[in-house]
């Protein structure tokens, strides 16, 4: 696995490579980055963990019959409301073709003790694995507006303590080992903002999380 514990992901695509258990497999839009299997030593490692990939599109547009089954059923089933479903989609993409990811459960799947309380996105396996994943988009309206470190570090905040109260609330069914906290940046300077922002938060906050910067490119309107 790529990344390193608490850091930036400053080594981004120097440890994982497409040599790496042959990812990642064939899907809508090119990865490249920190993309390979997720060590079983970090789902259970109490430390956070950085991951940055890069998604690019090119001139593709969407294409559902380009989905893995996970994505597809995804599109299928929808979502909790809000126009975040192609996020979701993009972030079981980027899971199942770098770290082999398995889909368990939709959002509306999931079951919580609370069903007023906070909930993750999708349930996924990861080398045998129960991970939570909470996705978000990093963007500043309207587009080629500057994305601030306050505006990323509130973003990041409030995502990373929602997780903490997601994973409280789950049932003991669907109690996930890890949460991955899956972030889509709109451009360079939008992921930038995150990683300057990321070291300043708590170690509380930070703690048993991995945080994944996907940097989307190309034809990527639909995304956000």
């Amino acid at each position: 696995a790529a990344g390193s514990a608490g850091s930036a992901g400053s080594d981004a695509g120097a440890d994982a490579t497409i040599g790496d258990a042959g990812v990642p497999l064939n899907g809508l839009g090119a990865i490249t980055g920190d993309c390979g299997p997720i060590d079983p030593t970090e789902i259970t490692s109490p430390s956070p963990f950085t991951f940055e990939t890069v998604l690019d599109f090119g001139t593709q547009t969407f294409d559902y019959n380009a989905l893995s089954l996970g994505g597809k059923q995804l599109y299928d089933e929808g979502n909790l409301g809000g126009n975040s479903l192609y996020s979701e989609i993009f972030s079981y993409e980027v899971l199942y073709r770098c770290e082999l990811a398995t889909l368990l459960k939709t959002e509306t799947k999931i079951e919580y003790q609370d069903a007023g309380g906070k909930k993750t996105d999708i349930l996924v396996s990861i080398d045998g694995y129960k991970v939570g994943v909470s996705v978000t988009r990093a963007y500043a309206f309207p587009a080629g507006s500057t994305f601030t470190v306050t505006a990323a570090h509130d973003l990041l905040a409030k995502k990373l303590d929602d997780i903490v109260l997601s994973t409280q609330n789950v049932k003991p069914v669907d109690a996930w080992q890890k949460q991955i906290l899956h972030v889509f940046a709109y451009n360079q300077q939008h992921e930038d903002a995150l990683f300057q922002a990321y070291p300043t938060l708590p170690a509380a906050t930070r703690a048993d999380t991995i945080v994944m910067v996907t940097l989307t490119n190309g034809d990527d309107d639909f995304m956000y």
